[in-house]
């Protein structure tokens, strides 16, 4: 195949169109092109008055090097594809391995396990996506929280209700093998080949559904409702563990066990720390949720054109004199920010889309890192006990029922409380309660945001429109401790596998998903 890179379409333009450019680049007919595909799209928007899609392609002519040696062009190359393999396995394991978690991590390192000849038993805590959606959309209601199933736990994990966004800053070959495992299971072929792929939290629950039907289908023992609550060990080898359902703990022999725990499962890493499995701390960040109107930014970013284009995100950081950095993180266009907490008496905030991102506002955390240095204590633990801290802030600020703390950022950069919205309405649910967010923020973090308002707004203009919405608080940007493992991808404890974003592993969709497989192979090569 000759991929052709930097090919450029006005808006409007065709696959039609994209052919012939392409060989034109080739000096060939279009005719003579036996295949074409798109690699990937992206909107260049640096010149308003002339924004346009830039693509990749692979096509597919008789003489293909002598082609491209005739072409001279750093932008066509020569590529040979080498599909992803798993490696052979030679015998099975004695007893199925145990997976804990069906986030990311956890669905692929069972699929592939599963699809190569060695079914898994499937713990989750939580419930199937069908029901955990309905309990969602009860607490998102009425405030009434199911501390077992909900925004973190349960089916798809956190990534769930969110804006199934497929970027990653890795570059592994396993990274393709997923988009072909997700769009097999019914997400939108255009995330092969979007710039910024997204499936949205709609279409997502749909795959996760049919992810499951193939676990079933090939042999594996699903359990919702079943939490790891105790590990039991031969000297530094696991040999059972113990686990809680609604009828009660039981043992289960087990000598593979693959820790998919997600970034919150904070019972579970007490019971880790004291059963003795290395641990350390890890940084993560913390901030709020920031709300501007979608058509205001997508026209910043696009100019006049913006109406003709998908609804356009933000990716903006700034670092200050103070040594600290300010960024944004998760941003969803047309999205809405949710309540993900999953302890009472905490209040976490998130952002989600669904696949049409059609709402009014767009969202993003907007964070400042933190770490060691920040927390109280040199355990493990420290970043949990210090994540527990401000959301409890922030749930006493809101007033109870998690109605989320709110304040609009003209306030925010006076340091004066709110009384209501202006032009911005939150999304948020159950509810607001407008006040001064200093109170449940670290002085360093509130004090960064500050500061870093209006240098975002000057790279994109509208970032700190004075009736934008900051909703607080948002700490579970990524796991606040780090499962250690060695080049074995196993534990100081012989025979468990942490694996994920809840390990410390991973940061989104993708890489946990790759991380499952990494972690599959490595199983299946100890077998």
């Amino acid at each position: 195949m000759i991929r052709i890179s930097n090919l450029s379409l006005p808006i409007g333009g065709n696959e039609l169109q994209l052919k012939k450019k392409a060989a034109q680049l080739l000096s060939v007919h279009p005719n003579q092109l036996n295949e074409m595909h798109i690699v990937r799209q992206s909107i260049d928007a640096r010149k308003k008055q002339m924004v346009r899609y830039v693509y990749t392609v692979e096509v597919s002519v008789p003489q293909e090097e002598n082609l491209v040696s005739r072409c001279h062009s750093p932008h066509i190359t020569l590529v040979q594809h080498q599909p992803y393999q798993f490696p052979i396995v030679k015998r099975t394991c004695s007893s199925m391995p145990v997976i804990v978690g069906m986030g990311p991590a956890g669905l692929f390192a069972a699929l592939y396990l599963a699809r190569n000849g060695i079914p898994c038993v499937v713990l989750e805590r939580g419930q199937p996506v069908e029901e955990r959606t309905r309990q969602v959309e009860t607490f998102w209601r009425t405030g009434i929280l199911n501390e077992a199933s909900n925004v973190q736990f349960g089916e798809g994990g956190a990534g769930t209700f969110s804006d199934g966004k497929l970027t990653t800053g890795t570059h592994d070959p396993r990274i393709s093998a997923v988009m072909e495992t997700l769009v097999e299971a019914g997400a939108p072929k255009d995330i092969l080949w979007s710039h910024k792929p997204h499936i949205g939290t709609d279409i997502l629950r749909e795959v996760v559904k049919t992810i499951r039907k193939e676990l079933i289908q090939l042999g594996c023992d699903i359990r919702f409702s079943h939490q790891l609550v105790g590990l039991h060990q031969t000297e530094d080898h696991l040999h059972s563990i113990e686990v809680e359902s609604s009828e009660g703990r039981y043992h289960l022999l087990c000598d593979t066990l693959v820790l998919a725990l997600g970034h919150s499962a904070r019972d579970t890493f007490r019971m880790l720390a004291q059963t003795g499995l290395p641990m350390e701390q890890k940084p993560f960040a913390i901030g709020v949720r920031i709300e501007q109107e979608q058509a205001a930014i997508s026209q910043a970013q696009y100019g006049d054109v913006w109406s003709k284009l998908p609804p356009s995100d933000y990716k903006l950081a700034c670092h200050l004199p103070n040594g600290h950095s300010a960024f944004t993180f998760c941003v969803c266009p047309g999205g809405e920010v949710v309540a993900a907490a999953s302890t009472q008496g905490q209040l976490v905030t998130n952002g989600m889309s669904y696949r049409a991102r059609d709402g009014k506002n767009i969202n993003g955390g907007f964070l400042v890192g933190v770490g060691p240095e920040d927390f109280s204590g040199t355990d493990p633990l420290a970043g949990v006990r210090f994540q527990e801290q401000w959301e409890q802030a922030a749930f006493q600020l809101g007033g109870g029922q998690f109605h989320a703390p709110a304040q609009l950022v003209g306030d925010f950069l006076q340091n004066l409380p709110s009384e209501g919205p202006r032009t911005i309405h939150p999304t948020y649910r159950p509810g607001v309660t407008w006040c001064n967010l200093e109170h449940c923020l670290p002085v360093s973090v509130s004090q960064t945001l500050r500061d870093a308002l209006p240098i975002l707004d000057r790279k994109l203009k509208g970032f700190a429109h004075p009736d934008g919405v900051l909703t607080g608080i948002e700490t579970r940007s990524s796991s606040p401790v780090r499962i250690t493992r060695d080049e074995t991808f196993q534990s100081a404890l012989r025979g468990v596998y942490p694996c994920g974003e809840g390990a410390g592993y991973a940061g989104g969709i993708v890489s946990a998903a790759v991380d499952g497989i990494r972690v599959a192979e490595a199983i299946a090569k100890q077998l």
